[in-house]
């Protein structure tokens, strides 16, 4: 698969297209137990959140290969990412987080630190951790959440 021709999407709302793109991306990468049921679960996700802002990365075919979400919680910025499988290791992801850099002092973010949790293809998740570390976060073991029995750890940036 090619990745020299990639699309930049930026936009603060989202068609159903593009909502079951990132279902499907979702439900594909993250744990299952972190699936999403179907377009009203994704819904009730979005409604919760405040000011957002997407990132969409598209491949030359217009298949979507990223999204990152900037959004307000609790008077901060936060952020949520998923990343085609077949686009980690290409600097894909720095790219969007780079993009959302350019936006916001700082990004705040739940990251799955254990690479335990099955996906729904069988395999196990693997933490992005060092990913973001090496993307300029700071990891922050002692700030935790926990949702459908899988833990976070919190992951910061800010200039």
């Amino acid at each position: 698969m090619l990745f020299s021709n990639m699309k930049w999407i930026e936009t603060r709302t989202l068609d159903t297209i593009r909502k079951g793109e990132i279902i499907s991306l979702w439900n594909r990468e993250y744990p299952s137990k972190l699936a999403l049921a179907d377009m009203a679960a994704f819904d009730t996700y979005l409604e919760s959140l405040g000011d957002k802002h997407h990132l969409l990365l598209t491949d030359e075919t217009g298949k979507l290969m990223g999204w990152l979400v900037c959004f307000i919680r609790d008077n901060k910025r936060w952020f949520a990412m998923i990343l085609n499988s077949l686009a980690q290791g290409k600097g894909l992801g720095s790219a969007l987080l780079d993009r959302a850099k350019l936006h916001y002092k700082e990004l705040n973010g739940w990251v799955i630190d254990a690479g335990t949790e099955p996906k729904q293809n069988g395999e196990y998740y693997k933490s992005p951790i060092e990913f973001y570390q090496k993307n300029g976060f700071e990891v922050r073991p002692e700030v935790r959440l926990t949702k459908n029995t899988i833990t976070g750890v919190l992951v910061r940036w800010g200039r």
